[in-house]
């Protein structure tokens, strides 16, 4: 499951350093500076403060505070500047001011000034040394932080004891390394000195468990904490659910945070939104899309997440729609909306143009081509039957293709049934990823529908050899608010018998308009009569007979499957959608197919 990637919330507010000394400056002054950073006025707040030499230390911390939150370097340099000048620093006895001003370069990403003015104090306070774990956290130096949180451990100064605030910051810095093991070695602590109970420090544990891929141990946190939880906690382990492509128990735990009582946030929103993308939930992923309407968020983060579960839905129109109102639109935005127009079919074989632009990244805006541009250029050359030329083009790329260059090419010698190069094709993919088992089913299947039978033979051997097993196809529907999800040959819903009535009367009334059923896509060793049986029994068919016994006629169905559709499934869902009058969208794992009239937007070509 992809993507624009999803952040966990940010940590919450460090407790605050030591507070300045009491001191007693005019009211007036006082309160002026502090209604002018609290507006964000930074101009004239920098003024006022420089006004008076020396300003108090709370001052200073006000109006750093303010420096942080924008990231102006620059302002800070003049505040620290003005510190040295008034002699503020040298008396700064408690590390006050000093800790304001790691924290401020931290956050502007001056994490060198961070380090020099850290290393100059005379004594450290364990505000001190969150701020410099902190400020190296901001800069991306994950790995540093960990350092610097392991010499705050070593140093036994007094005062200076990692605080919640450490450990949640620490634990971060696990989660952005993927070092789980010095994760649970922080977890030790925080259980030994008890900040476990700290409802910060548990959030961070959920969300370094599910980064580091421990998702059971990041589940068994959230349980844990029970009483202690808050939103945040809930954005964790919803987002990590996700991250772990385990959306359905996302989907599971977003309808438990509903019922306990939690309202959701923007952050919650923007995970739910990849689940939705997942699962192709489009009736939830509105649902969402008008609470941040409600709410009024507009952030670039919250753009790329709807326009991406649009796009996952098939529903390219409302895709473009959110495209167009983003102001300042990313690679993520772009490539979104790319991808979207690709999968649902919203391209031709426009060979020429295709090589133009591709030309165009190059020469005239100087961008490197990924891996997916040149499987695009592939698929191109190969809708348009110049199979050898895509070969060729393969063979020129500057780079070692991967295995989304060599799909796109197996799928045009399956359609223009060149056997030879299909052969080589296959085995390309096959050496690259040895041990996906979705790649050995995709080769069996060329060959099947080319009748190449020794090919599918040879091709299941060497899946057998290595241990391989195919992965359960699974497809799934969302109808209202429910997802239902089937297995082939589930019997399990709570409909079955219906489900499984209505869809041997689809299959009878489909005969009679002519249908056959092609066994070639079944390779188990069987007869002709349990060929038939298993393509009738197969998921999306199941999914498609409870979509029309579920819904009014006319009403569109949509449907997601996690394996490639088979080409009689196809063919069966293309007749369905005539005979039924019915607009059905199939995503499965390689693009969308939308079935109307009788036909698929992917031409037969996917």
């Amino acid at each position: 499951m992809a993507t624009a990637a999803l952040s966990l919330p940010p940590l919450p507010h460090r407790a605050p350093p030591p507070a300045a000394p009491a001191t007693s400056p005019p009211s007036s002054t006082s309160a002026s500076l502090k209604r002018l950073c609290k507006d964000g006025d930074l101009r004239q707040a920098l003024r006022l403060l420089t006004a008076r030499a020396p300003p108090p230390r709370e001052h200073y911390g006000w109006v750093l505070d303010l420096v942080a939150a924008r990231r102006a370097a620059a302002e800070g340099r003049q505040v620290h500047a003005h510190a040295l000048a008034t002699g503020s620093l040298d008396e700064d006895e408690n590390g006050f001011l000093a800790t304001k001003l790691v924290f401020m370069y931290g956050r502007c990403g001056r994490v060198d000034d961070a380090r020099r003015l850290f290393d100059g104090m005379p004594a450290r306070t364990v505000f001190s040394w969150n701020a410099l774990v902190g400020a190296y956290l901001s800069s991306g130096s994950a790995v540093e932080a960990v350092w610097v949180y392991r010499a705050m451990r070593a140093s036994a100064a007094p005062g200076s004891a990692p605080d919640g605030c450490t450990l949640a910051s620490v634990l971060k810095a696990c989660g952005v390394e993927g070092d789980g093991r010095c994760g649970h070695e922080v977890h030790g602590l925080a259980v030994k000195s008890g900040l476990d109970k700290s409802t910060l420090v548990a959030n961070a544990l959920i969300g370094m468990y599910a980064k580091c891929g421990l998702l059971d141990s990041a589940l068994r946190v959230f349980e844990w904490l029970q009483d202690g939880r808050d939103v945040a906690s809930w954005n964790s382990v919803i987002t990590g659910c996700v991250q772990n492509g385990r959306a359905l128990e996302a989907l599971e735990l977003f309808r438990g945070m509903q019922s306990s009582g939690f309202g959701m946030n923007s952050y919650t929103a923007v995970g739910m939104l990849q689940v939705c993308a997942e699962l192709a939930l489009l009736n939830l992923g509105r649902e969402l899309h008008a609470a941040l309407l409600k709410c009024g968020s507009e952030f670039n983060i919250q753009f790329n997440a709807l326009l991406v579960m649009y796009a996952k839905c098939g529903r390219v129109d409302s895709a473009l729609r959110v495209f167009r109102q983003i102001d300042e639109k990313d690679y993520i935005s772009w490539n979104s909306m790319l991808s979207c127009y690709i999968q649902n079919g919203f391209h031709s074989k426009l060979v020429n143009e295709g090589k133009y632009y591709m030309d165009m990244m190059m020469s005239k805006y100087g961008l490197k081509p990924w891996q997916e541009h040149y499987a695009c250029v592939v698929d191109i050359l190969g809708r348009s039957g110049q199979t050898e030329e895509a070969y060729r083009f393969i063979e020129s790329m500057p780079m070692e293709p991967r295995s989304v260059v060599w799909c796109a090419l197996l799928g045009a010698c399956r359609v223009y049934k060149n056997h030879d190069l299909a052969v080589v094709t296959a085995n390309k993919l096959l050496e690259l990823e040895p041990d996906n088992p979705g790649n050995y089913i995709l080769v069996s299947n060329v060959f099947a529908e080319m009748g190449k039978w020794n090919n599918v033979k040879e091709v299941r051997t060497r899946m057998s050899e290595r241990g391989l097993r195919k992965d359960p196809a699974c497809s799934w529907i969302e109808i209202g608010n429910n997802v239902h999800t089937f297995t082939a040959r589930d019997h399990s819903h709570r409909e079955s018998e219906a489900i499984h009535l209505k869809l041997a009367e689809i299959t009878e009334k489909l005969r009679k308009e002519g249908y056959k059923e092609d066994t070639r896509f079944v390779l188990h060793d069987v007869s002709e009569e349990e060929k038939i049986d298993m393509l009738h029994k197969h998921s999306e068919r199941l999914a498609i007979a409870f979509g029309l016994i579920s819904t009014r006629p006319g009403t569109p169905l949509r449907i997601a499957k996690n394996l490639r559709v088979c080409g009689d499934c196809h063919e069966f869902t293309k007749v369905v959608s005539k005979l039924y009058e019915r607009e059905i969208v199939v995503r499965d794992a390689n693009r969308f197919h939308h079935f109307s009239g009788g036909s698929c937007s992917c031409a037969d070509f996917w």
